[in-house]
C-alpha cells in the first residue's frame, strides 16, 4: 500500500493536469487530494500514537499551531517564504490558509526527524536537530516544485528552482528549525527509537511521499528534484526497518 497507493495518487495528479478522462468534478478534487493525503498519513500516526503521552501531545499541539500561524504570515505578508498563493484549495479554507495544513506539514516534519533518528542513532541533540533540519529541506526540494507545476501555489515572479524562489528555503530554515526543536522536546528518544525497531511500517508514509513527488518530479522533468527524492529513497532502504520495492536488506532476524 506505501507504494500502490501514492502511484495511484500521482496517476490522478497526471490525469487532472493533462485533463483527459476524469470528470471535472474528479479533476484535482480538493477533498479528494486532502483525504488521500489522509490516507497516506495512517502508518505515522499508529506508529507515534502509543507513545503520544502529555509532553508530546503539547509538543504536536505547538506545530500545529506555528504551522498555522507561519502560513498565515506567510500568505498575507510573503514572510518568510516570499509572496505566494493558493492556486487551488486544498480541502476548506480558513483566512487563505487550508483547514488541513497539519495534514500536510507536521508528517513532513516528523518523518524527517525519524529517518535522521534510525540513521544516526548516536547523534547529539545538536546534532540530530540540524540532521533533521537537512532532510526537512530536502523534502522541500522534491515537494515544491512538483505542487507548483500541478498548480497547487505559485510564487509571484517565479523562482530559479522550478518556479521555486530561494526566499521559500530560507523561510523553510526558520519554520522547519522552529517545527523539529519542538518535535524534538516532545518526545522520549529511547522510547521513540524502541518503537521504531519494532514497529516496521512507522514511515511507510515517508515511503508513499517519496513515491508520490518523485513520481511527479519525474513527469515535470524536474530532474534535480527527482535525484533528491531518490537519495531519501536511499536513506530510507538504509534503514533496513522495512522492504522499500524489494530493494530492503533483510533484517538479521530474517535472515
Amino acid at each position: 500500500m506505501a507504494v500502490v497507493f501514492p502511484l495511484v495518487g500521482a496517476a490522478l495528479f497526471v490525469l487532472s493536469h493533462e485533463r483527459v478522462l476524469l470528470p471535472a468534478w474528479l479533476a484535482m478534487n480538493p477533498v479528494l487530494v486532502l483525504f488521500g493525503t489522509a490516507v497516506m498519513r495512517l502508518p505515522l500516526v499508529a506508529g507515534l500514537a502509543p507513545l503520544v503521552d502529555r509532553k508530546a501531545g503539547l509538543g504536536l499541539l505547538a506545530v500545529t499551531a506555528y504551522s498555522y500561524f507561519i502560513e498565515y504570515v506567510g500568505v498575507h505578508y510573503g514572510v518568510p517564504y516570499g509572496e505566494f498563493s493558493y492556486e487551488l484549495q486544498l480541502g476548506p479554507m480558513v483566512g487563505g490558509v487550508p483547514i488541513g495544513l497539519p495534514v500536510f506539514f507536521l508528517p513532513l516534519v516528523v518523518n524527517g526527524y525519524l529517518l535522521v533518528l534510525l540513521l544516526l542513532p548516536r547523534a547529539s541533540r545538536v546534532e540530530r536537530t540540524l540532521a533533521a533540519l537537512a532532510v526537512v529541506l530536502v523534502v522541500d526540494l522534491v515537494l515544491d516544485p512538483a505542487a507548483v507545476g500541478l498548480g497547487f501555489w505559485t510564487y509571484d515572479g517565479g523562482g530559479f528552482y522550478y518556479g521555486v524562489p530561494l526566499s521559500n528555503f530560507l523561510g523553510w530554515i526558520l519554520s522547519g528549525l522552529v517545527a523539529v526543536s519542538i518535535v524534538e522536546w516532545s518526545f522520549d528518544i529511547e522510547a521513540l527509537a524502541d518503537r521504531l525497531e519494532t514497529c516496521e511500517f512507522a514511515l511507510d508514509d515517508f515511503v508513499s511521499f517519496v513515491v508520490l513527488w518523485g513520481a511527479m518530479n519525474v513527469y515535470f522533468g524536474n530532474w534535480v528534484a527527482v535525484a533528491l527524492a531518490v537519495g531519501l529513497s536511499a536513506g530510507l532502504v538504509r534503514t533496513d526497518r522495512f522492504d522499500f520495492v524489494g530493494l530492503g536488506r533483510e533484517r538479521p532476524e530474517q535472515g
